[in-house]
This record gives C-alpha cells, structure tokens and sequence, in this order.
C-alpha cells in the first residue's frame, strides 16, 4: 500500500492524483506508523462522509488500531486521533452540547477583532518596514495568527512563541509530535488555573476572554472539557490560518494572472482567498473518522473500525467538483470541513487573513521575491504542506506611528523568548527547540503606542 507520509508522499499531490487514478474515490493506504487506512480522494466521497453522523463515527476508541493497540500514547498519530473529551470526537448530543460551547465562546465582536488584528498587523509591519526586505513566512504570516489568538485568550503575547512552536511540533506526524502536544496541554491547563483564582485578563477582551466564556458556558464544561477545546481551538485556529496567508502570498507574488485579476478589481480579497483554499486548502488530509460498520464506500469494501481520511486537497481537485470557469464565487470547497463538524473558527481564520494581507499589501506595494518561485522551500509536514520561507524585497514605506517592541526577525531556538534590553526590540523564535525552557526564561513585555492603519 502507498504511504502518504515521509519521503514517499512528498509532495502529496501527485501521489493523491496517481491514487485517484488507480483505484478511483476511495484508495487503501498506510497512515504514520504504517497504520493501514482507506483515503477518501472523491468530493461527492468526502461530503457524504463529513455529513453522515451514522456510518462513521469520530470517536477513534472504537477504532481497530486503538482497540488493537497499534496506536500508543507516543505514537505519531496520537496528537491527531486518540480520544478526548471535544467535539472532534464526539457525534449527535454530546456533539452538540460541545460545539454549541465552542460557538459561543468564539462569539467576538467584529469590529474588536478587526482593530486587534489591524493593531498586531500594524505592529509587525512596523518592524521590517525600515529594512525593504523581509521573511513574510517567520516575521509576518506565522505571527499575526499566534497575536491575534494570544488576545482571544486573554494570555500575554509574550506567551505565544513557545506555544507555537509546540503545535508546530504537535502536527508535523514526527516524533516530536508528542512532545508538543504535551505542551500545548500544559500551557492550555495553566491559563484555567490562572482564571479560576481570579487572575485579570492580561489585556482587553472586556473581562469575557474564551477561556472564561468556556468555563463560565451554560452547558457546563468540566475543567478537562475546558483545557482540550483551548488546545484544539489554538491549534486549529494557528495552523491553518499560517497556511492560508503564506499560500495566498505565494500566489500574488508567483502568478501574474492572479496578482493581475486582484490589482485591478477583477477579483476582491475575499475570492482570492477562495481561490486559494480551494487550489491550496491548509489541511490536506483529515484522519479523524472511523468505520461505524462493515460497509461499502465508491466500491471499496470496509470493515467495521478501520481508519478513514479524508483527502480535502484531492476531493477540492476533483474534476467532479472543477465545474468550468474560475472558482472564485464559489464557496463549495471543503478546506473547513462541512456538516455537523464544519470549523466553528472558519470565520475568525478568513478574517485574519483577509485583514492582514490587506494591510500588508496596502502598506508595502511593490513587494517583490527575493529568490526565483522554484527556490522557495515547502515542508511536509503530513496533514498539511508548509511553506518555510518567503523573503521579499519593497520600498521602505513611512512608518504608522509610534514603534512598539516587536520581533524584527526570527531568531533561534535558544533565544525563543523575549529579551528586553534598552533600546532593542525582542526578539521571537517560533520553530524548533525546547518548549520548556523557552517559556521558563519568558518575561513580560511592555508596550509604548498603538499602530494605526494608513490608507
């Protein structure tokens, strides 16, 4: 069977589309740790499955790799598929009684997260403005979400690299991905400690952060419930979003037709990003369903507890879903799932990247590559295809105001967390390296302005 992780599945899209070809909507594979799995490849496939509550289940304890003991507690694929008490695994009521916690509490105001967003935009800009040159994966793309989640949180910003670095870790299907996972989940259980004893929010979310929307929810969260829907939320509020403003960049800056049609009006922000999430969706590949039963599925048989992917960048390539003309207007893909277990953050993710690309490319106008589009450098890192890098070149603009300390640059993992010496900006590290120490040497930052937005 094909693996479709590690050096055989890389890049993933030509073995989905060579999968697709052999055996159709529905391919046998070998999941990390050659756990053996079926991939979903066709969109009609794929829809069905997100939508049925009946035929597959998310509750991975009934799977046969669990129930075999194939998949251990460090296992790779442990981060992503063993059981916890949120609303990934769970169906029908306990599903609902979850979810509608996750809602709410991501219920911000527009106009609120649009000014954060602006302000923490704003602030990184500032930072490599000066220099005409920047990285827009490590100083840009992989920052705005982490500041912006840092604030819904109520956690200080200083708090931020470290975590990242841990769900980088937690979704990379290596052998760190446990570590990081052990991260997040302590970082996540420290922030309830701190609400529970009446610590104030570390900065203005009116006193209504999601850690205390979750506690404080009618349907009654007990702690664990608490700690696993901030770890999922982060990680699933981070990770995409990452992917979604470098991609989108990587298409204004390689592909002249889609620069031209977004300069010109042809085509808003928003259906550029349309575009993008359904020719390059932030999570390729979804190991969260299992087989209800034994049943039949495009003509492959399967057994009752096996392991079902669902392929989202193969079902939005399907030729049954490419209907002719250009996708812009059209909302159908599947990058933020669809049915009961649609991404209840799908609109919080958008808007971070719509708001941050905008004030990007309205502030720096003649960004240019650095190095030729066939020089970049892309990281698999299984669910997902990561961009490591995307150095540019621009006209130092005039700043928006008063500086705040900031990153300027990405810098190693030993000087993971904030340094503050008299007159020189922190500085963030935000890949690699030891979590623990990172955040054990962490220390608070204060701010002198606020960034403004120049139109």
């Amino acid at each position: 069977m094909q693996r479709i992780y590690g050096p055989d599945a890389e890049p993933l899209g030509p073995v989905l589309e060579q999968l697709r070809r052999q055996y159709g909507d529905v391919a046998p594979v070998l999941a990390p740790g050659d756990i053996p799995a079926h991939l979903i490849l066709g969109y009609n496939a794929i829809r069905d499955a997100m939508q049925s509550n009946t035929r597959l289940m998310c509750d991975s304890r009934r799977g046969r790799a669990y129930q075999e003991g194939q998949i251990t507690a460090d296992h790779p694929l442990a981060p992503m598929t063993a059981y916890q008490p949120i609303l990934a695994f769970e169906d029908g009521v306990p599903h609902a009684r979850l979810r509608g916690a996750v809602v709410d509490g991501l219920d911000f105001n527009r106009h609120s997260l649009r000014r954060y967003i602006t302000r923490y935009a704003d602030r990184l800009i500032d930072c490599i403005a000066s220099r005409g040159k920047a990285d827009l994966v490590a100083e840009y793309a992989a920052q705005l979400p982490a500041l912006v989640l840092a604030w819904m949180y109520g956690m200080p910003e200083e708090e931020s690299p470290a975590l990242v670095a841990a769900v980088r870790d937690l979704t990379s299907g290596n052998e760190r991905a446990a570590e990081g996972n052990a991260f997040v989940t302590r970082a996540m259980e420290e922030l309830v400690r701190r609400r529970q004893a009446g610590e104030t929010v570390a900065n203005t979310v009116g006193g209504r952060d999601f850690v205390t929307r979750l506690l404080d929810h009618e349907a009654n969260l007990s702690e664990q419930e608490v700690v696993e829907h901030l770890r999922l939320v982060f990680v699933a509020g981070y990770t995409p979003t990452v992917a979604l403003i470098a991609n989108t960049l990587v298409e204004i800056l390689t592909q002249r037709q889609f620069s031209r049609d977004l300069t010109s009006g042809q085509m808003t922000l928003p259906e550029a990003l349309n575009r993008v999430l359904w020719d390059h969706p932030p999570i390729g590949l979804l190991p969260t369903r299992w087989a209800a039963g034994d049943m039949v599925i495009s003509g492959q048989q399967i057994r009752a507890g096996d392991m079902i992917i669902l392929g989202i960048e193969a079902a939005n390539a399907d030729p049954a879903a490419r209907k002719p003309g250009p996708v812009a207007h059209n909302e159908g893909h599947l990058s933020f799932s669809t049915g009961p277990h649609e991404c209840p953050g799908r609109d919080i993710g958008r808007a971070i990247a719509e708001a941050g690309i905008d004030i990007l490319l309205t502030r720096l106008r003649d960004l240019e590559l650095l190095v030729p589009e066939t020089e970049l450098q892309w990281q698999s890192a299984w669910v997902s295809r990561r961009l490591l890098a995307l150095p540019v070149k621009f006209t130092p603009p005039r700043p928006t105001g008063v500086r705040t300390q900031q990153p300027e640059r990405e810098t190693t993992t030993a000087d993971a967390t904030a340094t503050t010496s008299a007159g020189k900006p922190e500085q963030w590290s935000i890949d690699g390296g030891s979590h623990e120490a990172a955040r054990q040497s962490r220390r608070p930052r204060k701010t002198t302005g606020r960034a403004r937005l120049r139109r």
